[in-house]
């Protein structure tokens, strides 16, 4: 339990650095640069992902609350919209004429879709802070960044592209999710 809530601390604290400690960020950058910010930043990222996955599988599930039937298909359509809504945060999309944070609103969802899913504690845990820090990180950036301006309308040739994008993404991620979750999602 210790390094599942280590990894989830530390994802969100090196996330909350931009919007929260400011003078923090502009001194590391200012001794390392900019690229050896972002390489820390990474490697911080990255540290506290692996954690929060070898954190999570190493703790034994305690059912919490029973699952409703209909709950793995939904899940699986929130995950989808999930990689979609990824997509669309690194893409010329009108979707970020509808949702000023696709990446950070796709994670939400990705969260809900698992709780769900899963009704154990350690889910709870994990999917439980990771949608409640995004919807933190929503609410800092629209503090830091003031009004939304709404990007440019995007022709249909980026939205198809976008879309591509998730599926692939979507598909892969059912390949991987056995080695990372250790369940596959479609049995």
């Amino acid at each position: 339990m210790i390094l599942l809530i280590a990894g989830l601390a530390l994802w969100a604290g090196v996330h909350f650095i931009p919007s929260l400690a400011v003078p923090f960020r502009e001194q590391l950058i200012s001794r390392f640069g900019e690229m050896g910010y972002k390489a820390i930043f990474a490697i911080l990222v990255i540290s506290s992902i692996v954690a929060m996955v070898f954190g999570w599988r190493s703790i034994d599930p305690i059912a919490v609350y029973v699952l409703p039937e209909w709950s793995r298909p939904v899940t699986t359509l929130l995950v989808l919209a999930t990689f979609i809504l990824f997509s669309a945060a690194h893409s010329a999309t009108n979707i970020k004429r509808i949702i000023r944070h696709p990446q950070l609103t796709g994670l939400v969802l990705w969260g809900v879709g698992h709780l769900l899913s899963n009704g154990d504690n350690r889910s709870l845990i994990l999917f439980g802070a990771l949608a409640g820090w995004a919807i933190a990180e929503i609410i800092l950036i629209n503090k830091r960044e003031g009004a939304y301006v709404k990007p440019e309308v995007a022709p249909i040739k980026s939205e198809l592209i976008m879309l591509a994008k998730g599926l692939v993404m979507f598909a892969v991620f059912l390949f991987v999710h056995p080695y990372i979750a250790g369940m596959p999602v479609i049995s």
